[in-house]
């Protein structure tokens, strides 16, 4: 396999279990990541969800750094409109002095919730959110440690300063996420989960190429792996990709259509309310693994963070094992046969 394969959690509050579980089981799912062999493990930023317990991934980070030795953690990601820069990329310093090399500061362009929690976490300033070419630009300055002598903060260090620095990744689900990461010279994340569109997922990854040759391209999937076909389709369930476009032109993910009649409500526009079958490759670990070679194969993928979205909890856990690094990387690749 010349790929890495990565972990993203979201931390799910499953039904009848606590938001002290859910965290508790993020703790356990980083540790057996390490074991199973996966590069990578970033927890989420999600406000004020019922069923998420992910709300701040740099204290939660600070805590999988604790409790593990070797694998990279990280964010996926801290959606930058919220906060300042400079508080940023002093709380990801600090991480990286207690883990030198371990810290990957992945970057979200979307609010991470609906607009009311997006109006408090903005509330008392005058951030309006949509800034964030000049943020992330001003960020990677930052860590950096290379503001410009003509910027108004000039002179200005985020300390404690490491000797090895974060990683900045930017995520994102369009081409011009894409060009902006390669413009920055940064890795980039395609969230193919969020957005299936094999088109946009083409020229999102031959712009980066183009711009940024040397660069790391990374896509983000949805993924359900059980012992047999039938036991993982039925485990997708009914799922759906839910969408929410405002009459500015924004359009905006959520989880349900409850969740998207809420966030119309709250943007005060009106909007309009998609549905779509879930983006989810589901099947055997043999069947993903050759799905994932052939995406690899296709548009260069460097790694790829898998997301596993369902709500058994045993059978999430028995997915993320299936397709172990460590263990896929022995399999006797078949037909796409499932």
């Amino acid at each position: 396999m010349s790929y890495k394969l990565g972990i993203l959690d979201q931390s799910p509050i499953f039904p009848g279990t606590t938001a002290s579980h859910a965290l508790k089981q993020t703790v356990l799912l980083a540790k057996k990541a390490e074991e199973w062999g996966y590069s990578r493990f970033w927890v989420s930023e999600h406000h004020n969800a019922e069923q998420l317990a992910g709300s701040s991934p740099e204290v939660l980070i600070s805590y999988l750094l604790a409790q593990t030795k070797s694998i990279q953690i990280g964010s996926g990601g801290v959606m930058l409109q919220h906060y300042s820069p400079y508080k940023v990329a002093e709380n990801f310093h600090v991480l990286s002095n207690l883990a030198p090399g371990r810290v990957d500061l992945g970057i979200g362009k979307a609010p991470g919730g609906l607009p009311l929690s997006t109006k408090a976490l903005q509330y008392g300033t005058v951030n309006d959110g949509k800034d964030i070419s000049e943020r992330l630009s001003f960020l990677l300055d930052l860590i950096e440690n290379s503001v410009d002598s003509r910027h108004p903060l000039a002179g200005i260090q985020a300390t404690p300063i490491p000797q090895e620095k974060p990683e900045i990744f930017l995520l994102g689900a369009s081409a011009n996420s894409a060009r902006l990461a390669a413009e920055l010279g940064i890795s980039f994340v395609f969230a193919k989960f969020i957005n299936s569109d094999e088109a946009v997922l083409e020229e999102a990854a031959n712009l980066y190429r183009e711009d940024f040759p040397n660069g790391r391209f990374i896509v983000s999937l949805a993924v359900i792996a059980a012992p047999t076909k039938t036991e993982a389709e039925q485990l997708i369930g009914n799922r759906k990709i839910v969408k929410v476009h405002l009459q500015s032109g924004r359009s905006v993910t959520v989880q349900s259509t409850e969740q998207a009649e809420f966030f119309g409500k709250q943007s005060g526009e009106p909007y309009e309310i998609t549905e779509q079958e879930a983006d989810i490759i589901a099947g055997t670990p043999d069947y993903i693994t050759e799905v994932l070679n052939q995406l690899h194969k296709t548009y260069q993928v460097d790694e790829f963070i898998i997301h596993t979205p369902f709500e058994q909890e045993a059978a999430r856990y028995q997915s993320f094992q299936l397709l172990s690094p460590l263990k896929t990387a022995n399999l006797t690749i078949q037909p796409l046969n499932r």
